[in-house]
């Protein structure tokens, strides 16, 4: 009897090993895909500029072509570029080249609407040139911060450069929310 009872004993530990085993894989690897979400930004072209955008703010991305054209809100600044239906939400879209002084983005196949982060603003979106994938920002090296003057977008939140010598500008867009000139579209 006394084996018995050593032996289911026994398997209890090894149950018990086991399952807290998995518990640590899993918490590992859940901090892992945590870490790794912050370190991939989303990589696109806003005009001339390569941008990053941290996936945490990033929303759902469409292609400008797929969407009726934006319409038009009277009264509102150059960069406003309208209203969108996204899935049955309106979305206010704008143009972050012309909000910072630069030529209006061309609209071609390539473009797209990057919707924000329905946790920062489920009614915004800006417009892309194009997208250019993900990239990894620990294989970069920073440049500068937020504070540079050499800042040509607005919401810039750092400047990097990558193994091939490309300049990336990261957009923060919680950053860009809370730009004066960005929340005020009216004329």
């Amino acid at each position: 009897m006394s084996a018995e009872r050593d032996d289911a004993a026994g398997t209890g530990r090894k149950k018990g090993g086991l399952q807290a085993f998995q518990a640590s894989l899993l918490a590992r690897m859940e901090a892992a895909s945590s870490e790794e979400l912050l370190a991939r930004r989303l990589a696109a072209t806003i005009g001339p500029f390569h941008c990053l955008i941290r996936l945490t703010e990033a929303g759902e991305i469409l292609p400008l072509s797929s969407l009726p054209a934006p319409m038009k809100v009277p009264l509102t600044q150059p960069w406003y570029l309208g209203l969108v239906n996204l899935r049955g939400n309106l979305v206010g879209l704008a143009d972050l080249a012309v909000l910072s002084g630069l030529p209006a983005q061309a609209h071609g196949r390539d473009s797209r609407v990057l919707a924000f982060s329905p946790a920062l603003a489920p009614n915004c979106g800006l417009l892309l040139s194009s997208v250019l994938g993900l990239r990894h920002i620990s294989e970069m090296t920073q440049i500068s911060k937020n504070y540079d003057d050499k800042n040509e977008l607005i919401g810039v939140v750092g400047r990097y450069k990558d193994t091939a010598g490309t300049e990336w500008h990261e957009i923060g867009l919680a950053t860009l929310l809370k730009e004066a000139a960005f929340l005020h579209i009216g004329r």
